[in-house]
Parts: C-alpha cells; sequence; structure tokens
C-alpha cells in the first residue's frame, strides 16, 4: 500500500497510479478493487471486473519521468543516462545543478549520489521549483534529506560549498562558466545541456575563454527501438533523435595552464579573416 503500480494491456499501453486500501482503479471494461494488488508479486497478471487483462509491475525510473506531470520539458532518460555515466556521478558526489525544470534530471542525480551525497539544485522560476519539489516527494516518497533547492539565478549564488559535479540545463549556460568554476574542485565535471548547435558553440567558445578547463567534448544520444516478430525483424518507424547536446570538461588545476589544441582549425569557423 502506497506503492505505485503499471498496469500494462495486451497492446502495450501503460497506466500507473498509487496503490491505496479501498479504492478502485476504473477503465471502459470494468476496474479493479487496490485491495486486489495489495501484496501482489511483480510480474503479476490481474484482470478488471469485465476481464480485461494487465501485466502488473512497479515502475522503472524512466517510465515515471517519462508520465510524470511536467511544468518544463524534461530531460530525456536516454539523456540523463548520458549524463550520469559521463559526469560520472558517483555515490557521495556534491553536485551542484542550475535548471531544475520539472525534476526529471534531479531525480537521476539523487539516484545517482546515495544518501551519502548531495544535490544543491537552483531554479530561477518559482513554478517550476514547486512542480519540480511535488514529482520529487512522490518519487521518493518525501523530499530527500540530501537535496538542497533554491529559487534565483546561479549567477546571483553566493556559493561557500565545494562540488565534484556542476550540471547545467538552461538557455545560457555559458553565463554561468566562472560561477561553475569558483564551485568546482580540481579535476571535478562542468556538464552543459543544451538544444542548439548555437548554444553549443556558445559554451564551447566561453569554456575555452574561461582558461580554467579542460578541452571541452560534445555528443548527442539517439535511440532507436526495434521491431522483431518471427523473421520479421526491423527498425521502428518512429525514434527518440536529437533531443539536445552534451558539453563536458574538466575543472584544471589552480594555476595550470591548459594545454594548447594540436589540430588545426578550418578556413572561416572563426569567421572572416582580417588579414
Amino acid at each position: 500500500m502506497g506503492d505505485r503500480i503499471q498496469l500494462t494491456d495486451p497492446k502495450g499501453k501503460m497506466y500507473s497510479f498509487t496503490i491505496e486500501a479501498g479504492k478502485e482503479w476504473h477503465t471502459h471494461k470494468g476496474w479493479i478493487n487496490h485491495d486486489e494488488l495489495i501484496g501482489m508479486p511483480e510480474g503479476s497478471v490481474v484482470s478488471t471486473t469485465s476481464g480485461l487483462k494487465f501485466s502488473a509491475f512497479k515502475p522503472l525510473l524512466a517510465d515515471f519521468l517519462l508520465r510524470m506531470p511536467r511544468g518544463a520539458t524534461i530531460i530525456y532518460p536516454k539523456d540523463a543516462a548520458m549524463i550520469i555515466t559521463f559526469a560520472d556521478i558517483y555515490p557521495g558526489s556534491r553536485v551542484l545543478e542550475a535548471g531544475v525544470g520539472s525534476g526529471a534530471l534531479t531525480i537521476c542525480l539523487l539516484r545517482a549520489t546515495g544518501t551519502t551525497g548531495s544535490v544543491h539544485s537552483v531554479e530561477r522560476r518559482s513554478d517550476f521549483a514547486e512542480n519540480a519539489q511535488s514529482n520529487i516527494a512522490n518519487y521518493f516518497t518525501e523530499a530527500p534529506g540530501n537535496w538542497r533547492l533554491t529559487i534565483g539565478d546561479l549567477q546571483d549564488q553566493d556559493l561557500v560549498d565545494s562540488y565534484d559535479r556542476v550540471i547545467l540545463d538552461m538557455l545560457a549556460p555559458w553565463e554561468c562558466v566562472d560561477i561553475s568554476a569558483r564551485a568546482l574542485r580540481p579535476g571535478g565535471v562542468f556538464m552543459a545541456y543544451v538544444a542548439t548547435t548555437t548554444q553549443l558553440s556558445a559554451t564551447a567558445e566561453a569554456i575555452r575563454a574561461d582558461g580554467r578547463f579542460s578541452e571541452p567534448q560534445s555528443c548527442e544520444t539517439m535511440v532507436r527501438d526495434w521491431h522483431h516478430e518471427g523473421l520479421a525483424v526491423r527498425p521502428q518507424q518512429r525514434m527518440i533523435a536529437h533531443t539536445g547536446f552534451l558539453i563536458q570538461t574538466r575543472k584544471m588545476a589552480p594555476g595550470v595552464e591548459v594545454l594548447a589544441r594540436r589540430r588545426r582549425a578550418l578556413k572561416g569557423v572563426y569567421g572572416v579573416s582580417q588579414d
């Protein structure tokens, strides 16, 4: 009781809700009493009063993120997975996050840092912050004690802590390169999620101009599902293609000059020559 359950019909359509004693879940073909679900093992098959069958599981993290209420567009699970892995979010790490949105990435960060780590989230919009708080409390059953939420712009924060990771999801992350450099420990990871090539370019140039970071690296992730029915194996006609770019770099030690890039820039990449 109090757990979330995910019911999937034979067509693959999913329904998710919280089990509460005495309540009913209704469909166009009958209903299911919540009391019947209490104590049932995952992987069971349940039926409505009219015989409509569903497989029953607890929702996976990705299922919860894609179906939770949104105040802002969420970071998709495919991108969140890349952030957790490539930014090396580990148990016990201290993470500074700016741009909470609906709280999808925050949930992933809190799971990855564990009870020994901490996440400090900064969000400029109070309505987004309120929705994120609700989603995070709903997922963890209450707001985690190792999570701190601040309303305002990251640039205006008086940060006294040192962080292992800085993760930005905002329109202009290049404006926060300086405060990120001051907040990160040497060797710490800076990562930004941006939607367009213009944002990507501006962030990369700001990182290089700052002088306290290693050469930035960027990537995007595309996921394509496949259909398999007997010998009919083919890609699905729809896929989750471009959602955003990830750009990351690492904080250099104090006073250490960044090694110069050895590759030669192509003509015209920095504008018209003034020669």
